[in-house]
């Protein structure tokens, strides 16, 4: 019995260590590991129906060239972060939306005059965001 108890005992403390362990602060050196973002609204956004998604593309042969025209030019922009790279371009019956974050205004203010200058003035719809 007396075996047990301590084998009982040896059990508990070391899962406590364990536990311990696990809630340790990193050491200096050590990389912090940040919390994974919420984006609880954006996707809840997105389902709702009412925010395109690249899903929303049509298959004509004119929405693809106006999208591939656009994404040509966006692409070749040399000066363009990553995420300006990457906004998403959705054309339906000749309308453009565009969403996604960007760095900078000026890289806004870029994507949207090239999507008006390939598809019309009047056909585009920007949803882009700055993450300044």
């Amino acid at each position: 019995m007396k075996a047990y108890l301590l084998l009982s005992v040896g059990v508990l403390a070391l899962s406590g260590c364990q536990e311990a362990a696990a809630k340790k602060t990193p050491m200096e050196g050590e990389k912090k590991v940040a919390p994974a973002a919420d984006n609880s609204a954006v996707n809840e956004r997105d389902r709702s129906g009412a925010t395109k998604t690249p899903i929303d593309q049509n298959e004509n042969d004119a929405d693809i060239k106006t999208t591939a025209d656009i994404r040509k030019r966006v692409v070749g922009e040399k000066d363009f972060s990553v995420s300006a790279r990457n906004v998403k371009i959705i054309t339906a019956d000749g309308k453009v939306t565009l969403r996604g974050p960007v760095k900078t205004q000026k890289e806004r203010d870029t994507i949207e005059q090239i999507a008006r200058d390939v598809a019309g003035k009047d056909k585009v719809d920007s949803q882009l965001e700055v993450a300044e």
